[in-house]
């Protein structure tokens, strides 16, 4: 088993409220969670109304797939939803064999 985990930090340029903010994260969590299958949540910068950090989780058997998923995730952050791409990291972790 794989599981990865994508740390994803937006700026959100044009904000101005925590309530455009949460309408903003809501909707693009909604949707990467939609289109890839994924875990997806607002890990930290909660009470910021520029910037969030948001978590990926994706579980698999195979390493090069859960890499293209995640990978394919932060494409569409950065081309289609309304936050800047600050920076992301990718970690992948192989659990042991069955039992």
């Amino acid at each position: 088993m794989v599981i990865g985990v994508a740390r994803v930090k937006v700026r959100l340029p044009e904000n101005h409220s925590l309530k455009g903010k949460r309408k903003v994260i809501k909707s693009m969590t909604a949707q990467v969670g939609n289109r890839f299958n994924v875990a997806v949540a607002e890990v930290a910068g909660n009470d910021l109304w520029q910037w969030a950090e948001i978590g990926v989780a994706a579980v698999g058997n195979s390493q090069p797939f859960i890499n293209r998923v995640l990978d394919k995730v932060l494409d569409f952050i950065e081309s289609s939803c309304p936050v800047e791409l600050v920076d992301a990291e990718i970690e992948l972790i192989h659990m042991g064999g069955s039992r």
